[in-house]
């Protein structure tokens, strides 16, 4: 996969599926029509204990359709382009359409809300990547793993993976627009024993551009390491007390805002923030900005999936709440214009608390005494209500120094309480999907134990 030529089909040629389709869902009588036509090829390779485990390859293509008669909807889709499935999706998605029950709020946006014009965000970059090399690569990660220690002695595997797709989307209103992008990453899973005690932890490297990944070696060295430091973890008494949660699951919690937030939760109320605009749910000095056009960046589009350009915004301004995360649907649901937020986030930039230290030993230091949380297991938050609980492991820190492994452990709170409570983000920003952020301390939380 080394260029957009190895994809089956041009832009060119998704334009012109996408018009056939509208044209189609006109003549047979629909009065609005929105189409989506994608194609997708990936390779991921796995390496385990120096073997080579898996290797999948992936070609799919697609094409959906929604049509509307009036307020009434229908979906269809098919992975069949020829001309007669193309006419048979469309007419089958009208057949839907007319035993649906009217929805005021169902159509397409507001035209004078659609994207105009193309925008180059940067956002396609193929890696020709051959089987021999993929093997390689994975091959060197999991090497390094194992020489760190001879602890490291087992893996659940180094894996390489490259994807690109593309995409033209379009509706009845004369809108549109599609683009190629790109995602690859390295992981590696390593696996330590000391006596009966088996521990693992991962680390992976995942972006748009190759150029910017880890080098494999560097991730198979760090992900031992921190399975090493794992190793001897005891669990904790019930307790209260600080809570660090590392970057990568910090950037989780600010999922749990988007999703709190969000249309779908919030016209069905069910969620614990509904009717939250306005409301102070954060310390006053943090801010969450949202920067849909950041170029190379994983989060990045000109317009959301309903075709409403996408803008720069402040989600929340000195711990206010200044804005959802809606689609054209949801919105209409509200009674609010949309944010173009149909298909999800687009990187929020969430910055360091303002005197946050220089590095992540600092921030331990500036925590003093709690709970480091690096993994967090299970599903159990409750949205209506925003209670949080879900199993641990981590390190227990005593005066800003790591003192030893924890786990078998669970943190407890509310989300309310947990997003009021933060008392500190870290300088150590990584970036999960659409989500840039340091670790987060929080004052307080509940850690069941022993």
């Amino acid at each position: 996969m080394s260029a957009i030529s190895d994809f089956s089909f041009t832009p060119d040629q998704f334009r012109q599926l996408a018009s056939d389709v509208l044209r189609h869902a006109e003549r047979c009588g629909a009065t609005a029509c929105e189409t989506d036509v994608s194609e997708g090829i990936g390779q991921s390779v796995t390496v385990r204990k120096g073997e080579v485990e898996t290797i999948e390859f992936n070609r799919d293509k697609g094409i959906g359709v929604s049509v509307y008669l009036g307020q009434r909807r229908g979906h269809a889709s098919t992975s069949d382009f020829s001309p007669a499935s193309l006419r048979a999706t469309v007419e089958a998605a009208l057949s839907i359409a007319r035993f649906t029950a009217e929805d005021d709020c169902a159509g397409l946006p507001d035209p004078a809300l659609l994207a105009r014009g193309t925008m180059d965000l940067d956002l396609y970059h193929p890696w020709p990547l051959s089987v021999e090399d993929a093997i390689d690569i994975a091959s060197r990660s999991e090497a390094a793993a194992f020489a760190v220690d001879p602890r490291i002695s087992n893996s659940e595997g180094a894996t390489v993976s490259t994807h690109a797709a593309h995409f033209m989307s379009a509706n009845s209103l004369g809108f549109m627009g599609g683009f190629p992008t790109t995602r690859h990453y390295i992981s590696c899973v390593p696996i330590a024993t000391q006596g009966k005690d088996m521990q693992r932890d991962d680390w992976y490297s995942g972006w748009r551009d190759p150029a910017q990944l880890s080098a494999p070696e560097i991730i198979g060295d760090y992900a031992a390491r921190r399975t090493l430091s794992r190793l001897g973890a005891r669990k904790l008494k019930t307790r209260q007390c600080k809570i660090m949660l590392e970057a990568p699951l910090a950037t989780m919690l600010i999922g749990s805002f988007v999703h709190a937030v969000s249309g779908g939760s919030l016209y069905r109320k069910s969620s614990f923030l509904v009717d939250s605009l306005g409301q102070c749910l954060f310390p006053e000095w943090m801010n969450i900005e949202e920067r849909p056009h950041l170029r190379n960046a994983l989060a990045s589009t000109p317009f959301d999936d309903d075709g409403v350009a996408t803008h720069d915004r402040t989600v929340v301004d000195r711990g206010v709440l200044q804005g959802y995360f809606l689609s054209t649907y949801t919105a209409r649901k509200l009674g609010m214009p949309t944010t173009g937020n149909a298909g999800g986030s687009h990187n929020l930039l969430i910055a360091p608390s303002p005197d946050a230290p220089a590095d992540f030993a600092g921030l331990l230091k500036q925590m003093g005494t709690g709970l480091l949380v690096t993994e967090l297991l299970g599903h159990g938050i409750n949205y209506v209500t925003g209670d949080y609980s879900r199993g641990a492991a981590g390190y227990w820190v005593e005066n800003g120094e790591i003192a030893y492994p924890v786990h078998e452990v669970t943190v407890a709170g509310n989300l309310r309480d947990m997003f009021a409570g933060i008392e500190a983000i870290g300088r150590d920003t990584v970036t999960r999907g659409s989500r840039t952020v340091g670790s987060i301390v929080i004052d307080r939380m509940t850690v069941a134990g022993s």
